[in-house]
């Protein structure tokens, strides 16, 4: 059975000079976000309930490319949400608007001070922050939330700090964060993903022109490339897939196909019982079980027959 979805609406700005129309004095979350994960999620409640208790907008305030990739030099995070996928999630929690500051060397060498006075009262004209317990800003990391308070008692505005969430609410002392999500990734473990980000990790892609062997072998895929940061481990995994704002069940492999080309990394979907074209369709996958590690088959025969047990299993799975 297929269910529709409706995609949310948000406003996505890059780089504002002055809050567009709509969005004067709005509450800004302010962070990286990446994965917006449970502790996002609590970030992105007391923002929607400090505008609501306001009269303002509710606005996301973050970064690209990651502050970590800039100080490399080089790409060096696994992004569970690039850009576009972050957008996506921040969307679904109610969020009305994010905007998006390049970190360049300028941003980074900015002044805590300055940042306060520069990007949120003069250019975006804040009634209010929220901000994580551990969030740092402005050169050097000098911008503690403390700082952030005192900043907003000077200039007017309101702010709340978010205190720690737990990644086991067992009881355990360790806070939700993204690098726990991103090792359980790199270990295939989805499911432990899905407990620390609070939904199932996804991805969205347009679809590509692969070597259509899967059509002959009786399993036509959908072809996506990944974003290159994904450290996703190579493996089957059952998927549902969001097709026009349909969601199908599936499975998918993600990696070299040892038996075929071992080429570069691809996701290859099978989206169960479907029948149309999608090429050049834009997908999102969210990955709901682990099946297997990727591995290279004997011939084509063998990997036919593993396939059929992939697709029973995911259907297992996805019942």
């Amino acid at each position: 059975m297929s269910l529709a979805v409706n995609l949310p609406e948000i406003i996505v700005v890059k780089n504002p000079l002055e809050p567009p129309k709509g969005l004067e004095g709005a509450v800004v979350a302010i962070g990286n976000f990446d994965g917006v994960h449970r502790g996002h999620s609590v970030v992105i409640r007391a923002a929607e309930a400090m505008a609501a208790r306001l009269g303002r907008p509710c606005a996301v305030l973050t970064f690209e490319p990651h502050p970590a990739d800039f100080f490399a030099g080089r790409p060096v995070i696994f992004r569970l949400t690039p850009e576009r996928e972050k957008a996506l999630a921040l969307g679904r929690l109610g969020v009305e608007a994010m905007f998006v500051l390049t970190f360049d060397q300028a941003l980074a060498t900015l002044e805590a001070e300055k940042f306060v006075a520069d990007v949120l009262v003069r250019r975006l004209k804040i009634s209010g922050a929220v901000v994580g317990y551990d969030f740092h800003f402005g050169k050097g990391r000098a911008g503690s939330p403390d700082f952030l308070k005192q900043a907003g008692q000077r200039h007017g505005f309101a702010v709340k700090v978010v205190e720690k969430v737990l990644a086991d609410v067992a009881g355990s002392p360790e806070a939700v964060h993204s690098a726990a999500t991103r090792m359980a990734l790199e270990a295939g473990n989805v499911s432990a993903a899905r407990r620390l980000l609070g939904h199932d990790y996804f991805v969205t892609g347009e679809v590509i022109h692969g070597q259509k062997l899967g059509r002959e072998l009786g399993y036509p895929t959908a072809n996506l490339a990944l974003d290159p940061s994904c450290r996703l481990l190579y493996g089957i995994y059952a998927v549902r897939v969001v097709v026009d704002g349909v969601v199908h069940k599936g499975v998918a492999s993600f990696g070299r196909r040892p038996t075929v080309d071992n080429g570069p990394p691809l996701l290859e979907i099978y989206i169960l019982d479907f029948k149309g074209d999608l090429y050049g369709k834009e997908l999102e996958v969210a990955f709901v079980g682990w099946i297997r590690p990727e591995e290279k088959f004997d011939g084509l025969e063998a990997l036919v027959r593993q396939i059929d047990k992939d697709v029973d299993k995911a259907r297992a799975m996805l019942a």
